[in-house]
């Protein structure tokens, strides 16, 4: 008998599809969230005789366990358990040091690994699945969704895949797709599937306009933090919020109802993992997460929580547009006004009528550093209109 305990997102369930392929009804899988991994091996470790006597298999996937589990593990496997963990986030390099350990980020041509795809190569090497056209299609739609990948190759199949994921139970999705890969040369999605994930894609851009105008920004342990509340599609908003606000380091998605943060980034130079790993979290460098501690809440929820939400930048203008030879206005909550301009050296800022000590090499460092540093926005254009009357006003007519 085969056990198998994973996450309980697509990357994790993903695996449990492919193991019930291989293993049929000679498996247990279990689907688990960050903090409950480690009851689950605790409760198969409970009898380590009757474990040995057995020999029953236990792979862990998209999951790694904490200390005292590790030591547990590590002792089981040294008499004679047989044990895999195979993981691919960066907080768990460390189980490479066990003989049952793999853990891989990236592969050697410069792929980010996922879970999923580097079980189904554990077991296709080990003689204990069958490679199949539908099955790579499969596999590899988890992987570019659970690395990001689908997006900087504009492949929407992944990203409808995981919505399809969200759509329905684990039960039913388990289900629809072993079924569907044990039927099919290929791997698609049906007319009616297509129909629904349309409507899901307008449901979830609906969702995400409605969290632009919540969002509130703050400083936490020397990052410029976006933070919002979410239940809902937290990769979808953590990715579209920090590309509206590229002066922010992280988005940080707060879910008290699961007592979870999901933090979020764009930036290469920012690994959300080692903030994560500070709270007792973990997970990949542009997306990670941790629970919600009092730590946590005391940063993330009862600190910020007198703050305003953060005003988007106006969208229909016409004059005051980014960038523009004729400067940009911009204002914040203590309505300061901060007008960008270009000069001789690159772009200067006036604050309130007085121009910024720093010149800038460009535009978006400007703004960048207004927006980090004020939260200030663009504004309409009729503001910029009646600005640009008064400066004209106060050169015609100097004071005095």
């Amino acid at each position: 008998m085969y056990y198998v305990y994973s996450h309980n997102d697509l990357d994790g369930v993903g695996c449990g599809i492919i193991a019930k392929i291989a293993f049929g009804e000679q498996v247990d899988v279990r689907y688990n969230s960050v903090t409950s991994l480690d009851i689950q091996v605790e409760r198969f470790l409970g009898n380590v005789e009757n474990r040995r006597k057995t020999q029953e298999g236990l792979f862990i996937t998209d999951l790694s366990v904490h200390q005292d589990n590790e030591k547990r593990l590590n002792d089981y496997a040294e008499s004679g358990g047989k044990i895999k963990l195979i993981d691919h986030h960066k907080t768990a390099m460390h189980f490479n040091q066990y003989p049952w350990g793999i853990v891989k980020v990236e592969y050697e041509d410069g792929r980010l690994a996922s879970a999923t795809s580097l079980f189904y190569e554990y077991l296709i090497e080990n003689g204990l699945l069958t490679k199949t056209k539908a099955l790579d299609q499969f596999v590899e739609l988890v992987r570019k969704y659970d690395t990001w990948e689908w997006e900087r190759t504009e492949d929407l199949q992944a990203k409808r895949l995981n919505d399809l994921f969200f759509m329905v139970s684990i039960d039913e999705f388990e289900e629809k797709m072993i079924r569907r890969l044990k039927e099919n040369e290929q791997f698609s999605f049906n007319e009616f599937e297509e129909k629904i994930l349309d409507m899901e894609e307008e449901k979830i851009e609906r969702y995400i306009r409605r969290k632009r105008r919540e969002i509130v920004q703050t400083f936490i342990n020397g990052h410029c933090v976006g933070i919002v509340y979410a239940d809902n599609y937290h990769s979808e908003v953590g990715n579209e919020l920090g590309k509206d606000n590229p002066h922010l380091d992280y988005i940080a998605i707060l879910n008290p109802g699961g007592k979870k943060v999901s933090l979020r980034t764009i930036h290469d130079q920012i690994d959300v993992s080692e903030i994560a790993a500070t709270f007792g979290g973990g997970g990949h460098a542009k997306a990670s997460g941790c629970p919600l501690t009092n730590e946590v809440f005391k940063l993330y929820v009862s600190e910020p929580f007198q703050l305003e939400p953060v005003r988007a930048d106006a969208f229909k203008n016409i004059y005051n547009l980014k960038a523009s030879d004729s400067g940009s206005l911009y204002v914040n909550r203590e309505e300061d006004r901060f007008y960008l301009f270009p000069c001789e050296d690159g772009w200067n800022i006036q604050l309130n009528g007085v121009t910024h000590p720093e010149t800038f090499a460009s535009f978006e460092e400007a703004e960048y550093f207004i927006k980090r540093h004020y939260a200030a926005w663009l504004v309409r254009d009729e503001t910029f209109i009646q600005f640009l009357m008064k400066q004209v006003k106060e050169i015609s007519h100097p004071k005095g």
